[in-house]
């Protein structure tokens, strides 16, 4: 579905999102969300041991919203944390508790975050960060595959990443994206600064 001619990074990013915006009002999208959100679900089970604090995202741009998902598992389980990133100038991310509800202030690039001097929701460090690609690549690495993210083009989650994995190597991060974004070396190559993927939720399932 991804039609690209050797244009720049940035033109890629405006065609896939017009793509998904197609897409998200498109007759096969119902489906696709539906596989997600099961994959999803499994996915949650399955790690739910490991998991204590997940970091979310507020969806823009027609990204699937795992909000309601994402709060059904910490309603059911004692201890578990929901978060959301609030950007820093520096072009890092820190991480605040989140519940239903709570006032969100729009960030210069229109994402809804959480107010850092709520007092009653503190900085909470993520052991699982979910993800949204505006496209994505797998590049093979000796007898396992590594799935890369394409975003926005800002690098806050890959400084982010670079920083919490330093100091939780057990960190889990999750793309969550279509099987159409994958994009080939001749659309988009990861760069040395990209952080990779742990795994990669799509309607086909979760990619290792």
């Amino acid at each position: 579905m991804v039609d690209m001619h050797g244009n720049s990074p940035k033109s890629l990013r405006q065609d896939l999102l017009a793509q998904r915006k197609q897409f998200a009002a498109s007759a096969s999208y119902p489906a696709a969300q539906e596989a997600i959100l099961t994959s999803f679900s499994r996915f949650l089970a399955d790690y739910d041991a490991q998991i204590q604090t997940i970091a979310l995202y507020c969806p823009i741009q027609d990204e699937l919203d795992l909000r309601p998902a994402l709060l059904a598992w910490a309603a059911n389980k004692a201890g578990k944390t929901l978060s959301l990133p609030f950007a820093r100038p520096d072009k890092h991310l820190d991480f605040y508790a989140w519940q239903e509800g709570d006032l969100l202030i729009p960030s210069r690039h229109g994402v809804l975050e959480p107010d850092p001097n709520n007092p009653r929701r503190p900085q909470a460090t993520p052991d699982c960060i979910l993800i949204p690609c505006v496209g994505w690549s797998k590049s093979p690495s000796g007898d396992r595959n590594h799935y890369w993210r394409l975003g926005y083009g800002g690098g806050y989650f890959d400084r982010t990443l670079t920083q919490l994995r330093a100091s939780n190597p057990s960190l889990l991060c999750v793309g969550i994206g279509f099987d159409w974004q994958k994009l080939d070396d001749a659309q988009w190559q990861a760069q040395t600064h990209d952080e990779p993927l742990d795994l990669l939720l799509t309607e086909s399932g979760l990619l290792r």
